[in-house]
């Protein structure tokens, strides 16, 4: 079921008020009425609006100097003008101003209900548009998914029978497995595919922040809310919902998630009106959630409402023979960028290395990795040296090795940095790479926002 929409008549003729508001009322929308510019401009101060039904001729104004004032209340409503046979003129100088069309009097009531369809749907386009301007910043990865190896071509088949349900789906795997690429796919196998699929990082939104972000708020409602903001549940309405990280969800927005997930329904911050919309819930984590259950930082029964369907992203070590088309189609994919060479080419030995590397950190460090023998190779013949820089001899070593400590022993041997040194070295320099975007720099290096600031203010370089 959708929220009910709000729709405000403002015309001094009460008649036809009344005649208006009882046919829009039979189709499901709330209205409000008002017969003067005073009035109307005090519900709309005090009361979010879809759309109004405004007379250019009012007794304390003129519609055309209401109507900016209007729209500066509320940016986003649409406002459909009333007009008699004499001031044509100007309704179309009023839709010069913002207004959306305009109708002259008497109404023809069919024709006044396609109008007002036609202008909450615009208005709900905008929405959309601009919320995923402010939130979604940051391009979609090509909908493209390697599957040569036996565990990837099982879990695109399993993706494919869940797509066709409209069950919650819990997706599991480690850091940069490429569990938002499945989460697209679900999306784009769905029913619900001419729909948004809207992304949430619930890592990476501060926890004072993210109530606004998944629900919205109201002009004013807190300190810095200046203007009225759409919540991504709402953008999500009809289409996907993506949880990403999940695991990271501060508890107390975890109770309003589950009531959420419960009825579909939701308040925005500061507004007293309840909305109803109609998602799909995908949700996505690297954490055990049964041992976040057991440690008191996930609720069970939020686990059981999300883990409808569950599926799990293999790490790139169990699904070696994706490695190669993996290179593939990076290396395809940066043809547009600008780089030094047209085109690269990896050495015998460069191929073998990658195939008995363990990459903990899955795709997104082959990626990176491909990325740095790119900048590093001459001609684009990419060789070992390129990709593993001094380390080269080391990598080879930890191929044949068993154990987390002999890696250990392996650096010690070689007089090498520490781990820690290693991983300070390798964030700082993610860092500095993405320009000191701390979310850009979490993602790439597959941890939460809280866990980069931590290591940061460990190493005494964030305040």
């Amino acid at each position: 079921m959708k929220h009910c929409q709000r729709i405000l008549i403002l015309d001094d003729e009460e008649a036809l008020r009344a005649i208006i508001a009882q046919r829009l009322k039979r189709r499901g929308y709330e209205i409000l009425e008002a017969g003067t510019a005073e009035e109307g401009l005090s519900l709309l101060k005090d009361t979010l609006i879809d759309a109004v039904l405004l007379d250019i001729k009012l007794p304390d104004g003129d519609g055309l100097i209401l109507l900016p004032e209007i729209k500066q209340l509320q940016p986003d409503l649409q406002v459909v003008m009333l007009t008699g046979n004499g001031t044509i003129e100007s309704a179309i100088e009023a839709m010069k101003l913002g207004a959306y069309d305009y109708l002259t009097k008497p109404c023809n009531l069919s024709e006044l209900e396609i109008t007002l369809q036609k202008a909450l749907e615009k208005q709900k386009l905008l929405l959309e548009n601009t919320g995923l301007r402010q939130v979604v910043n940051r391009q979609t990865p090509e909908l493209k998914i390697i599957a040569e190896s036996a565990p990837m071509v099982a879990l695109l088949e399993m993706t494919r029978k869940v797509a066709q349900t409209d069950a919650s789906v819990l997706i599991q795997g480690e850091s940069g497995v490429g569990k938002e690429l499945i989460a697209q796919a679900i999306h784009h196998c769905s029913s619900r595919f001419n729909h948004p699929c809207v992304p949430v990082n619930a890592g990476a939104i501060p926890e004072t922040l993210i109530e606004s972000e998944l629900f919205g708020h109201e002009k004013g409602s807190f300190t810095g809310a200046g203007s009225q903001k759409i919540g991504l549940v709402e953008m999500a309405d009809n289409g996907t919902l993506f949880l990403d990280e999940i695991g990271e969800m501060p508890l107390s927005i975890q109770v309003k998630l589950l009531r959420f997930l419960e009825c579909g329904e939701f308040r925005r911050v500061g507004d007293t009106r309840l909305r109803q919309v109609d998602v799909r819930i995908v949700a996505a984590t690297n954490r055990d959630l049964q041992q976040e259950i057991i440690h008191g930082r996930f609720r069970e029964d939020l686990f059981y409402r999300l883990n409808g369907l569950t599926l799990i992203v293999p790490p790139l070590r169990e699904r070696r023979d994706d490695i190669l088309p993996l290179v593939e189609q990076f290396l395809e994919n940066q043809n547009n960028k600008k780089l030094l060479h047209k085109d690269y080419i990896l050495l015998p030995e460069t191929r073998e290395q990658l195939l008995n590397y363990d990459f903990p950190g899955n795709v997104r460090e082959l990626f990176h990795l491909i990325e740095r023998g790119q900048i590093l190779s001459i001609g684009g013949r990419i060789k070992p040296k390129d990709i593993w820089g001094n380390s080269e001899q080391v990598v080879k070593k930890f191929h044949s090795s068993d154990s987390e400590e002999g890696f250990l022993d392996i650096f010690r041997d070689n007089r090498c940095l520490s781990l820690e040194e290693v991983e300070k070295h390798y964030i700082l320099a993610t860092l500095k790479r993405v320009k000191g975007n701390k979310s850009q720099a979490a993602n790439c290096l597959g941890i939460s926002v809280r866990n980069l600031y931590r290591k940061l203010q460990s190493y005494g370089v964030v305040e």
